[in-house]
């Protein structure tokens, strides 16, 4: 098993998560600099008409060359309770999320000053729930690259555009289950960690046999 290097995004896709319990441990960077078009401050849900994008506001715009941990949430737009609702009404059929409902609508009614921070909470919860145990960090310093035979190095891997365009990023994940809206827009891959939650349940057993 590997250590996985990867930025911290918000309610990854589930594929971050299959990589997650593949490897030994999990280093989150906190030394890289801003990068638009991801999902550090974006997510993608289901509805009825297909994919959602839910985009957190950031301070200083998306051209801004901060450090990701330095990086503010612009409180505007009332942006948590849109997400929270928008959430509500993807899911508020699926099997499980009434199970989840009370802990996540509590975490969105709690702000964070930073994404990195925001992003990190939002992870740690997930973990909570689906009982997943691999431990990590945060690096130390910024390296370009990881020997290959140590890391499995996923940064800037996994974002809307590889999606978009492969629909396969890597790493892979073949696993599928029922969502809610399948029958109106057939299965959608890749979507945020959210959905697997709210139609697979809180075990994560599909996404470990896969």
């Amino acid at each position: 098993m590997k250590t996985l290097i990867v930025e911290i995004q918000y309610f990854a896709p589930v594929d971050l998560y299959f990589a997650l319990i593949s490897s030994k441990y999990c280093s989150f960077e906190q030394y890289e600099t801003w990068q638009k078009m991801s999902f550090r401050n974006r997510c993608m849900v289901a509805g009825a008409g297909g994919p959602i994008e839910l985009s957190i506001p950031v301070e200083n715009g998306r051209e801004q060359r901060a450090m990701i941990k330095d990086v503010k949430i612009a409180e505007r737009e009332n942006w948590r309770v849109r997400h929270w609702r928008t959430i509500e009404s993807c899911y508020n059929k699926s099997p499980w999320f009434e199970f989840h409902r009370d802990g996540l609508e509590n975490l969105y009614a709690r702000p964070e000053k930073f994404l990195f921070d925001w992003n990190l909470k939002c992870f740690e919860w997930v973990m909570s729930r689906l009982k997943i145990s691999t431990p990590f960090g945060f690096t130390e310093e910024y390296q370009k690259e990881y020997p290959e035979k140590e890391f499995l190095d996923l940064r800037n891997k996994i974002t809307p555009k590889t999606i978009r365009l492969a629909n396969k990023p890597f790493p892979k994940w073949e696993g599928k289950y029922i969502q809610v809206f399948e029958n109106k827009t057939g299965f959608i891959p890749h979507l945020s960690v959210l959905d697997f939650l709210f139609c697979e349940g809180n075990s994560g057993e599909l996404m470990q046999k896969n």
